[in-house]
């Protein structure tokens, strides 16, 4: 976003400061509907399908994404800021280094 409102970096400072999962959610819970909730949850499951290589119609299977959900999202990683990019290498990253991930199986 080029032209970020003052509104929006006050929110980012806001989530910057959760310390834990908890929180986190917490705060999700308060500030979003649940339907809000679910849909960002799904975008984020979508990028992260797109990323590890899932076709249109496997994520609309897997998800229940509309193909334009998909496109969207696919759009922002191809052309976006970056943001989906960060948080996926980060997760992996935090994946590999922990060995009792629910990802990483012994």
């Amino acid at each position: 976003m080029k032209n970020r409102s003052e509104s929006v970096v006050k929110l980012s400072e806001a989530i910057l400061l959760l310390e834990n999962q908890e929180e986190c959610l917490k705060f999700f819970e308060d500030l979003c509907t649940i339907k809000e909730l679910k849909s960002i949850a799904q975008r984020f499951e979508v990028a992260q399908l797109l990323t590890n290589g899932k076709k249109f119609n496997e994520i609309v299977q897997q998800t229940g994404a509309s193909t334009a959900t998909i496109a969207r999202v696919n759009r922002s990683l191809m052309f976006g800021a970056g943001g989906y990019d960060i948080i996926l290498k980060r997760l992996d990253k935090s994946r590999e280094d922990d060995p009792d991930s629910d990802e990483n199986p012994r």
